[in-house]
């Protein structure tokens, strides 16, 4: 069977990587990293992205209630090996447990950036602008 030339991620990538997510969720839920500075901080993992291999999970974070997000990834990559053994139970089913690597999710910095856009006066004028025109009417706002 050939495989297609597109980059998108197999049906096969996606449920290991919502798997992944899963039980990434219950660790962190559970409060079994000992590290200072996770020790209270609350992790949501967004999304988690397996590799064509599933070798590798690429696990995307925010923090809630910090804006730099930094130093939380850098402490979640510092405790992988620690975390990936917490991962064995709960994904025992696969052949090899994934190496995880955390990033920062900025897809909601990207989802603020594009409300900010659409609010901004500029489309609002042209979204106004719009309006005014009746369904029927064409492009120079007279009736068909």
């Amino acid at each position: 069977m050939a495989r297609s030339s597109s980059s998108s991620p197999s049906q096969r990538m996606l449920s290991v990587g919502e798997k992944v997510r899963h039980a990434l969720t219950e660790v962190f839920q559970r409060g079994e990293i000992l590290d200072p500075l996770l020790e209270k901080a609350l992790v949501s993992v967004s999304e988690v992205r397996m590799s064509p291999d599933l070798k590798i999970a690429t696990a995307y974070v925010t923090v809630l209630g910090q804006e730099d997000t930094k130093p939380f990834v850098e402490a979640l990559n510092k405790n992988a090996k620690f975390i990936r053994g917490r991962l064995a139970p709960a994904l025992k089913q696969m052949k090899y447990m994934p190496e995880v690597r955390f990033r920062t999710d900025t897809s909601f910095d990207n989802f603020a950036r594009i409300d900010a856009i659409l609010k901004s006066p500029e489309v609002q004028r042209d979204l106004d602008h719009d309006e005014e025109k009746a369904p029927g009417d064409d492009v120079n706002g007279e009736k068909n």
